[in-house]
């Protein structure tokens, strides 16, 4: 079955400190093809997003014990849309810049390594770690439901998941 509009969703982790560009990148990056209606996808989006304004709080002042924030925003290039983590990334007035940390393979209007700009609806999801332990990356949790239990568990223990 060929859908008209297909997403995908980068499962790389962006677990490095300071990754940016390729550095960094883990080789077990997986993309994630969900339909646009998938309804745990579109539950873990809104949680990001009911939290954003917390998460760009404490990304502006990150407490002691705390890094590796990262935003994860979609990217559009035409019937194709795919959700990339930007590492670093910061304010710009009403909206976003930062480097896309993962290899397109949906989309061709953007390369990894490329500072892109974004706004506040292009975000699908946030995360950080805090004390060697993931927080946010919702869509992450998502996705490990997709994988075998024994390569889910693996990720989960190996880069400090709870979900």
């Amino acid at each position: 079955m060929k859908l008209a509009v297909r997403t995908m969703i980068s499962l790389m982790l962006a677990f490095a400190p300071g990754l940016a560009g390729a550095q960094g990148l883990d080789p077990g990056d997986k993309t994630v093809i969900v339909t646009p209606d998938d309804p745990n996808m579109a539950l873990a989006t809104a949680k990001a997003r009911s939290r954003l304004d917390e998460f760009l709080a404490l990304s502006e002042a990150p407490p002691p014990g705390t890094d590796t924030f990262k935003l994860k925003v979609k990217v559009r290039d035409g019937h194709v849309t795919e959700h990339f983590w930007v590492i670093p990334f910061s304010r710009i007035g009403a909206g976003f810049v930062g480097i896309l940390a993962n290899q397109p393979e949906g989309v061709h209007n953007v390369v990894l390594g490329q500072a892109i700009e974004f706004t506040r609806d292009d975000i699908s999801d946030w995360g950080y770690r805090s004390g060697g332990r993931q927080v946010g990356s919702f869509t992450v949790c998502v996705m490990f439901k997709k994988m075998s239990k024994e390569e889910a568990d693996a990720m989960r223990e190996q880069y400090g998941f709870d979900c």
